[in-house]
């Protein structure tokens, strides 16, 4: 696995030659002879720095607000924001700048998932929240519901819009066990509005499920369908375990 700092740190660098590229007027690179060993470890850092800036989509940047970085980094200058929050803050920007390319990508992808939802949202008996989750209650259950301190175990089928099944307990002839709050968000909020030995169907979108992530057979950007039931309640993460 690769150094995390080492990667933070080498795109700061490649910011430089990738600026520099970018302001070709001043200086013709082309024409830089490479031929000392301290000029190949410079021209080989530059070409893999390079090579980073394309693959973490960096095709815009600040050339002074850059140049000033460097040089106050390179002179120890106290006033720079420790590591953590820089390389936090470039690590954000990246994945970002990622997933606005993967959305442009899959743009039609997301449409058909969008009107599928807007369709659905009008047949009889689908429940649309605030936060976009769409739910039909099959079977209304009596139980208590769940808090999101609680393990559950619960039934399920997870398809795609396009029927595509990507994992079921039912056929593994299983119940799966949860803790509610370690599951995506639009099944997190569901499950805390079910009643044990509820059975429902629930619509999660992209922004409530895995977003632009691929998971397994899971698309990126992809509306999700459970069909769900909650077969019981099976301990509550507050209280101690004997």
């Amino acid at each position: 696995m690769k150094n995390k700092k080492f990667i933070y740190l080498s795109l700061i660098f490649f910011s430089v030659i990738f600026a520099q590229c970018q302001n070709i007027t001043k200086k013709d690179y082309s024409k830089v002879k490479v031929s000392s060993e301290l000029d190949t470890v410079s021209y080989y850092l530059g070409a893999l720095w390079g090579k980073q800036a394309v693959a973490n989509k960096v095709t815009e940047l600040n050339y002074d607000a850059l140049i000033k970085g460097f040089e106050q980094a390179f002179n120890n200058d106290s006033t720079i924001p420790p590591d953590f929050a820089v390389s936090m803050y470039l690590n954000q920007y990246v994945s970002k700048k990622y997933e606005a390319t993967l959305r442009d990508e899959n743009k039609e992808y997301i449409e058909n998932n969008e009107q599928f939802l807007a369709d659905n949202s009008k047949k009889e008996g689908v429940i649309t929240l605030s936060s976009g989750l769409q739910y039909k209650i099959i079977t209304e259950g009596t139980g208590p519901r769940p808090a999101s301190s609680d393990q559950v175990k619960v039934h399920y089928t997870g398809t795609m819009i396009d029927g595509t099944k990507f994992d079921s307990s039912v056929d593994r002839g299983e119940p799966a066990v949860f803790a509610v709050s370690g599951l995506i968000k639009g099944f997190t909020e569901a499950l805390m509005l079910m009643p044990v030995g509820s059975k429902w169907t629930l619509y999660i979108p992209e922004t409530l499920g895995y977003g632009g992530r691929p998971q397994g057979a899971i698309k990126p950007f992809s509306t999700l369908i459970f069909d769900v039931e909650l077969l019981e309640i099976v301990q509550n993460q507050d209280q101690p375990q004997e």
